[in-house]
């Protein structure tokens, strides 16, 4: 099958075909946007080459009365997987326990300004010898380094091990925690504060990355879901979890 995208001679991608449809279909880019819900620029990204989210290619091959294949090549099912699960989150994970060791380690090692961690414990990384070695590294380099732990004393924490029927575990992991994380104190540019704030979720950040661990009540955080989210795809939903971040830090307490 011929590609439905082709190159104007300065090199950009173009969609004839969904151009084509538009035309004998007498819509506008606006007319699109409407039908849609969208900015009429993200129609002319999409007419510009750009692949739509799989909701708005379905949309938009209805409104037009084509076939989806018609105005994009279908991509292999690796491709597929790739692809940013919404305009919104650029990746879900439907348990912790299934986000890949290097996705942890190149969301650290990509930050050139600050790295956050928002967590009741966090033992799966403080645990991790390697992590705690980058985490000291980044720091070193000059990276902004803000470590939000769970007080294990407070009622906040107890109370989660209640809600999760592991009793006095959560705190303990805390304090465990608490002593492997401590081995980052001395380093310039690391800070570790610990709070006792009601947790809805976990936060990882980066000046360009968010992924949050969504807290669900009865269930360990390391089988609940995670969210990615891109600062260059939605500034607004990453400027929510970053405030969130903020919120609790000035609240906490410098160890």
């Amino acid at each position: 099958m011929l590609s439905s995208v082709s190159r104007t001679p300065e090199g950009t991608d173009v969609n004839a075909a969904l151009r084509k449809a538009l035309a004998a279909s007498r819509l506008t880019e606006i007319d699109v946007a409407a039908h849609l819900g969208v900015d009429p620029k993200t129609v002319r990204r999409w007419l510009s080459g750009q692949r739509p989210y799989p909701r708005h290619r379905w949309a938009l091959a209805d409104l037009l009365q084509t076939e989806e294949d018609a105005l994009w090549p279908p991509r292999s099912q690796e491709e597929e997987a790739h692809e940013p699960a919404s305009e919104h989150v650029q990746r879900v994970y439907a348990h912790r326990w299934q986000v890949p060791r290097k996705v942890w380690w190149d969301l650290f090692s990509s930050a050139e300004q600050e790295i956050g961690i928002l967590v009741y414990s966090g033992l799966f990384l403080a645990d991790d010898a390697g992590i705690l070695q980058l985490l000291g590294a980044r720091a070193r380099e000059g990276v902004n380094t803000r470590i939000l732990l769970g007080d294990p004393e407070s009622e906040q924490v107890k109370q989660r091990g209640r809600d999760e029927q592991v009793g006095e575990a959560l705190p303990a992991r805390a304090n465990n925690a608490l002593l492997l994380f401590r081995a980052l104190q001395d380093i310039d540019g690391v800070e570790i504060r610990t709070h006792s704030t009601v947790l809805y979720n976990s936060i990882y950040l980066t000046e360009r990355t968010i992924i949050s661990n969504q807290h669900i009540y009865g269930m360990p955080a390391a089988i609940s879901p995670v969210i990615r989210i891109n600062r260059s795809s939605h500034q607004a939903m990453f400027d929510t979890y970053a405030k969130s971040f903020e919120n609790t830090w000035h609240g906490a307490i410098r160890i």
